[in-house]
């Protein structure tokens, strides 16, 4: 048996020491190094590559390849398009946000495929459990098999029987491989079982998507260098008080990483939500003070959110600031760009800042709804459910164009919104043509305010 040796690794880049450092040479941070017990590699048939020469690149053979569909609209959005055929793809999320579910509803909708499902988490009977629920009982015709293994070298002899056209792995936490002595988890398991599952995807051309933990900060559990492995990071996100669950791409080969995929967590499973804005705008019969829809684009979609403000004065001496789904430094800076350039003495109140649904928006485009929101609530006037906001503000209190400014309008317009607050420069990109709806062009902050609370 190979002699097992300690050894510290980083918990966040995966740096190898034989004695613990305070702060890690590679990516600077600290307090990140635990120790491991790894005996010395074995030889291993998965990992190996085969030979190679080098081509020059115009004698480089090139066909295009086609993207398996998962049959969900949402999925396929992130994702570019599909499945692309010898790709590896890494979810994380928190645990119970529902990843297992996704997938397992993503491979019982593909009917045209073999597939296999792979667990360390779950038996075989927990899985067609799951499985009834998702589908009421009635399983498809789909060509899935499902198996409990947690070894490498197991794994990859009931692919090398099955021969599946697409295998997923829940989670590669639990994954170990008998090429390291050490425990699943653990740096060195996470690095050699991606590894191992890259060189498989690669040479076979099958598509691989495995499970991912993620840490108490909400960062992927394992070394960053097992997300440079794989082709992409999917995140599988949201907020257990509300049924909506958000799927983004933080990395991908293939595609785009500013798509979004919004999805509702019902009894029966996941559903795919085509028009996001109907959930995330506020349905109410009174209009009340201190909330502003805003124009927003994740990727190629528009959609419409609502920002909410609570402006009152400060009763325990430090005013207190707090933003859900906001960026809170960005917060802070539009509420000194309002107390410098357009005189509202904010500093000694208190101001709460949340976007509906739970969702989190990092489009400049929201800046004007916010403040427009913030003041709302200030001087406690409504403001109409039928205007909407899609500017960016600079630090001078100018209001600044965004992209996209003609798909904003149109869908604003299709939502049935009377009036949409743009930059004036912006407005000058618009067709000429009569609009169904009346846009109105500002260049400072205070003409947004003029025409609000005229």
């Amino acid at each position: 048996m190979p002699k097992a040796k300690s050894y510290y690794f980083c918990q966040e880049c995966g740096y190898q020491s034989s004695s613990w450092l305070g702060r890690c040479p590679e990516c600077g941070r600290f307090g990140t190094f635990a120790e491991e017990v790894v005996a010395a590699v074995k030889p291993s048939t998965k990992g190996t590559t085969s030979a190679s020469e080098p081509k020059r690149i115009q004698d480089v053979a090139y066909a295009e390849t086609k993207r398996i569909a998962t049959h969900c609209a949402e999925f396929d959005r992130v994702l570019g398009g599909g499945i692309v055929p010898g790709s590896i793809l890494l979810l994380g999320g928190e645990p119970g946000i529902g990843k297992s579910t996704l997938l397992l509803q993503t491979a019982l909708a593909i009917h045209d495929r073999r597939l296999l499902y792979v667990s360390g988490e779950e038996s075989e009977q927990q899985i067609k459990m799951r499985a009834d629920r998702l589908v009421d009982g009635q399983l498809p015709a789909a060509d899935l098999f499902v198996v409990s293994e947690t070894d490498t070298q197991r794994i990859f002899e009931h692919v090398d029987t099955l021969r599946p056209d697409l295998l997923i792995v829940d989670s590669i936490q639990t994954v170990t491989t008998q090429a390291v002595e050490s425990p699943a988890g653990s740096v060195s398991q996470l690095r050699q079982s991606a590894t191992e599952f890259q060189h498989y995807a690669k040479q076979t051309g099958t598509p691989v998507l495995l499970i991912g933990h993620i840490t108490k900060d909400g960062t992927l559990a394992g070394p960053k260098v097992m997300e440079h492995i794989v082709d992409a990071v999917l995140q599988f996100e949201g907020d257990r008080n509300y049924g909506f669950r958000i799927l983004r791409a933080l990395k991908n080969r293939f595609g785009s990483t500013s798509e979004l995929g919004i999805f509702e967590m019902l009894s029966s499973g996941l559903r795919e939500v085509s028009n996001p804005s109907q959930f995330l705008l506020s349905h109410r019969d009174e209009t009340l003070s201190g909330a502003a829809v805003a124009a927003t684009v994740e990727g190629a979609r528009p959609m419409f959110v609502e920002v909410q403000s609570l402006v009152s004065s400060a009763v325990y001496g430090t005013p207190q600031r707090n933003a859900n789904g906001f960026d809170m430094r960005r917060m802070n800076m539009l509420l000194a760009v309002l107390e410098k350039r357009c005189g509202f003495k904010l500093g000694a109140k208190d101001v709460f800042l949340n976007i509906a649904g739970g969702l989190r928006v990092n489009d400049p485009a929201i800046d004007l709804a916010v403040a427009c929101s913030i003041l709302s609530s200030n001087v406690d006037i409504p403001i109409s459910p039928h205007d909407c906001f899609a500017a960016e503000l600079g630090l001078s209190g100018e209001v600044r164009p965004v992209a996209r400014v003609e798909q904003r309008v149109s869908e604003a317009a299709r939502l049935g919104f009377k009036r949409v607050f743009v930059s004036k420069y912006a407005s000058q990109a618009l067709p000429h043509k009569a609009l169904p709806i009346e846009v109105v062009p500002v260049t400072v902050i205070e003409e947004a305010f003029r025409a609000l609370f005229a």
